[in-house]
């Protein structure tokens, strides 16, 4: 082996991982609030204590992945140094070793109990449904979303379709916009209910910066939550391959003041007022499944 030219190799390979850390960088740095942007890499902004939870997650697994993969490296240099025919012309007869055979179970052992500790912590936040403000129903159909606002809420519902390229406004964003817009409180601990047409397919309800993603099932009642602690739009997508227009029924939930939610509350009931939603969401006689 040529150790000058292994060098060499090396310090090509550290060049450009070097390089590529700075450009992942810059993209890293450019965090989209709602919807994702150009070139970005990281998840979109994280405005929801679950979606907080889940990005310092990623980071607590993606540092160790980083740590694991460097001392491997490290090893791997080592070996190739230290072992080679040139610098060991003598191998080893050595074929056991106590010490290490303990440490390489042991030591990967204590990395999964330090991802599973705030793995599990993460996944009781998210399946225990804390105490709620307001309740929201989302049915999925072949191919919209369908917004469902109890008695408490003014009692109507209405249907929420992706925008045409002609209907497009400054601002709006293709694929992601939508003709009536989900509103809710900021600060609002939101009891969502997703079920699909029970004639229809099963679809994922999505929401990448609050955390959220819950199939809605024919037949059947899902439940989340959230609590938006920023004002704005927030997209999603459904995030099941449900058919033809599967690419067509994004999801797009505004976050609003209380007043400016109550404001809209009174708007919506004139304009929705022949939608009231079904009768076993109205008398809250549904009971959802955990």
């Amino acid at each position: 082996m040529n150790l000058r030219s292994t060098g060499r190799n090396f310090a090509a390979i550290a060049s450009g991982v070097a390089l590529t850390l700075l450009g992942a960088g810059a993209a890293f740095a450019q965090e989209g609030f709602g919807h994702a942007e150009p070139d970005q890499m990281d998840f979109q902004g994280a405005v929801t204590p679950i979606a907080h939870e889940i990005r310092d997650l990623h980071t607590l697994v993606l540092w160790i992945i980083v740590a694991i993969t460097l001392f491997v490296l490290a090893l791997l240099i080592y070996v190739m140094w230290r072992f080679n025919e040139k610098a060991n012309p003598t191998p080893s007869r050595t074929t056991h070793h106590t010490g290490l055979e303990v440490a390489w179970t042991v030591i990967p052992i204590l990395v999964l109990v330090v991802i599973a500790i705030p793995s599990f912590r993460l996944l009781t936040h998210q399946l225990t449904i804390p105490k709620s403000d307001m309740t929201l129903k989302v049915t999925g159909s072949q191919w919209a979303w369908t917004y469902e606002y109890p008695k408490d809420q003014g009692d109507f519902n209405f249907l929420s379709l992706v925008k045409s390229d002609k209907q497009l406004k400054p601002g709006d964003i293709r694929l992601l916009s939508v003709d009536n817009e989900a509103v809710v409180p900021v600060n609002k601990v939101i009891d969502v209910i997703v079920t699909s047409d029970p004639t229809g397919v099963i679809h994922s309800f999505t929401v990448p910066s609050f955390g959220v993603r819950v199939d809605a099932v024919p037949g059947r009642l899902n439940q989340t939550w959230f609590k938006a602690e920023r004002e704005g739009i927030y997209y999603g997508q459904c995030s099941k391959i449900c058919g033809k227009d599967h690419a067509f029924m994004p999801i797009a939930i505004r976050v609003v003041s209380e007043e400016a939610y109550q404001a809209w509350l009174v708007q919506a009931k004139k304009k929705f007022a022949s939608n009231p939603p079904a009768d076993e969401f109205a008398s809250n006689d549904a009971t959802p499944a955990r």
